[in-house]
């Protein structure tokens, strides 16, 4: 078990590094190319693999970071009855997406991202889904306390919750990744939201929000009860990838579509995970009051 906790940590180092390694090449390497001449050939060679491979790196870290994470905290069996309809389902709504422009409407993706699945979606993009949409989950359900309070309300709250933090990330995300010097997706019929259609939003909306329900339904019977500690890793992760994104949002111009951001996004999240309990639920035992009752013993002498 610490050994796999030591590979999960190193996964969310390694994707938060990858993040800042892929700023670092689109913001200043790409509109600056000769800033490479200048670098050491460690330098160089660093930043020619941040530029060839670092969004597929970053995104394999943090599903491989969140799954483990996860397996460790909800089990495995729990941990794949999320992965699997996330990967799906997102797969699914993608492919449509770039082929028939439903749900979120006409786009499509450039090189950058990995091979592409039916050379129209890129193998990672439904890894993301898969993080940073299981994160959005647990914090909603815990914050609203689905499994310490059940009930039919509190369990869609959390699915509309978790869907509106995903679909925040992606306000911010969405202009900046689309609009770049170095776009790694572009809209065929660019919409009035900073280059989005509105239909992106429901789309995303929508696609979370179905695969939320379907691992809660599959998740069912079985309770989940976190307390605030063990939330700090979905905690980090969310604003990790908000962060990469508001930087990439700012540097272009995009301030808000960030303000959107943080007001529907991140402060419900640090909301929900401050509302989470403190402490884990504890069994209290009352010391119990020994009584030692001491029969009278008459000894009759003769």
């Amino acid at each position: 078990m610490k050994q796999l906790v030591v590979v999960e940590r190193v996964s969310l180092i390694g994707h938060i590094v990858s993040m800042v390694f892929g700023l670092v090449g689109i913001l200043l390497v790409v509109p600056n190319a000769e800033l490479i001449l200048n670098l050491s050939e460690f330098g160089q060679t660093a930043m020619q693999w941040s530029m060839a491979g670092g969004g597929v790196v970053y995104m394999i870290l943090g599903a491989a970071a969140v799954l483990l994470y996860a397996s460790r905290t909800l089990g495995v069996g729990r941990a794949v009855a999320f992965l699997l309809p996330a990967v799906l389902i997102s797969l699914t709504s993608e492919l449509l997406g770039t082929s028939t422009g439903f749900p979120f409407g006409h786009y499509q993706y450039l090189s950058g991202l990995g091979y592409k699945i039916a050379g129209l979606v890129p193998f990672t993009i439904p890894l993301s889904w898969f993080y940073l949409g299981c994160v959005s989950y647990l914090l909603a359900r815990a914050g609203l306390e689905v499994d310490t309070k059940p009930s039919l309300w509190r369990h869609i709250g959390a699915v509309g919750l978790g869907s509106l933090l995903l679909t925040s990330w992606d306000f911010v995300l969405d202009p900046a990744m689309s609009q770049t010097t170095l776009p790694f997706w572009y809209w065929q019929q660019p919409g009035a939201f900073f280059g989005m259609p509105y239909q992106n939003f429901a789309g995303w909306l929508g696609t979370g929000a179905v695969f939320m329900t379907v691992a809660a339904l599959l998740w069912k019977n079985q309770p989940i009860k976190f307390e605030r500690s063990q939330l700090n890793l979905p905690l980090v992760v969310y604003l990790s990838n908000f962060g990469f994104a508001t930087v990439m949002s700012l540097a272009a111009g995009f301030s808000i579509p960030v303000l959107l951001g943080l007001v529907l996004g991140v402060t419900p999240a640090i909301t929900l995970w401050w509302k989470a309990s403190a402490a884990p639920n504890q069994v209290t035992i009352e010391p119990a009051t020994q009584e030692v009752s001491v029969a009278s013993v008459k000894v009759a002498l003769k």
